[in-house]
């Protein structure tokens, strides 16, 4: 299974010629080369994860492929046929199995709604936590992609999430409200909580990818 990155939180997964594409949102250009999707999940409403023109262009050129997210973003995305998935809900999407973790967004500040918000763990192997720190417990995940920058997030807090799931490899996401200068320094950090695990982090900027 090959992963790509894409700006922000997108990200592709292909395998077997087959794509799964996650949360396509406001801070990412339009997907260009991707082949046969076959299902679009979205972690949560908010519109750095998905934006109706990114499910247009997608559908419009993959007729029918299922969307997958949790009640709020069904509600928030209602001109989409959403199937809505809950935290322990697990899904097939051959080739890809999703299981789904959590169920509530971090909090960014008591004056503003916590939202609905799922993590996605891939084939047993690929962990993603949407806006959240929630752990995939008792799994041994092999590839983590790790938030790095976002209003919610506080870097100590990230690095606790790194060292509590342990992967054999992580990656930054989520970080286009970084600077250059900024990112660097959050990837650090994220280095320093994956190797404390034994683990190997990669700096992966838009465009790169990694085998799973």
């Amino acid at each position: 299974m090959r992963v790509t990155k894409f700006e922000h939180a997108t990200l592709t997964l292909g395998n077997a010629g087959k794509t799964l594409v996650i949360d396509p949102g406001s801070f990412t250009a339009p997907l260009g080369d991707v082949s046969d999707v076959v299902g679009i999940v979205l972690t949560h409403e908010h519109p750095d994860h998905w934006t109706p023109d990114h499910l247009d262009r997608l559908l419009g050129t993959f007729p029918g492929t299922p969307i997958f997210g949790p009640e709020g973003l069904a509600k928030a995305a209602a001109g989409y046929e959403v199937t809505v998935v809950r935290p322990g809900d697990t899904v097939e999407v051959d080739p890809f199995r999703l299981e789904f973790f959590g169920g509530r967004h971090a909090v960014i500040h008591e004056s503003i709604p916590v939202v609905d918000n799922v993590g996605v763990l891939v084939d047993d192997a690929f962990y993603y936590p949407g806006d959240s720190y929630v752990v995939p417990e008792g799994r041994e995940i092999d590839l983590l992609a790790a938030p790095i920058g976002a209003p919610w997030l506080k870097i100590g807090e990230a690095m606790d999430f790194v060292l509590a799931v342990a992967p054999r490899r992580a990656f930054g996401t989520h970080d286009m409200t970084l600077s250059v200068v900024g990112r660097d320094m959050a990837r650090a950090r994220l280095r320093w909580a994956t190797e404390q695990g034994g683990g190997e982090f990669l700096a992966l900027d838009p465009g790169d990818a990694t085998d799973v």
